[in-house]
């Protein structure tokens, strides 16, 4: 087998060049848009549901001080809203609000546009775009497997 086919060559490979993608995409300014924090906790939410700014925090592996002061951030712009637990009444919970799902989709439309745009104008063939195409649902697995 070729070194650079044995499986610790490409992942190495995959992992430094998906990175640079990740890094280079997540830095995308969109008008009105969120920092970090603010769309990983919107991320979260979305695809928790309702849920508690502690388990939140957890889920993202930062303090709940932190989670608490994003969250209030979101509040305050009405992408958040903050109810009573119904089984709890001393907890409260946290939901997306159709504002923030609209603020997490354009985030998201934002990248992929400009995904699309490096991929358009003769950057890539047409044999690239559909090895590239190939690939997508092969990082997903890996992604799932990890």
């Amino acid at each position: 087998m070729n070194d650079d086919l044995a499986p610790d060559g490409v992942a190495a490979a995959l992992l430094a060049s998906i990175a640079v993608l990740v890094r280079r995409v997540r830095h995308v300014p969109v008008e009105g848009g969120l920092a970090m924090p603010e769309r990983t906790a919107l991320s979260l939410l979305d695809r928790s549901g309702p849920t508690t700014s502690s388990a939140l925090a957890r889920e993202a592996q930062i303090t709940a001080q932190a989670m608490g002061a994003t969250l209030s951030g979101l509040r305050a712009r009405g992408l958040v809203e903050r109810r009573p637990d119904p089984e709890d009444g001393r907890r409260a919970v946290l939901t997306m609000t159709d504002a923030g799902r609209q603020a997490l989709k354009d985030k998201r439309n934002a990248r992929t546009e400009l995904i699309a745009r490096a991929l358009t104008g003769g950057a890539f063939t047409p044999d690239e775009l559909d090895r590239l195409a190939a690939a997508a649902p092969l990082l997903e697995r890996l992604a799932r497997n990890i």
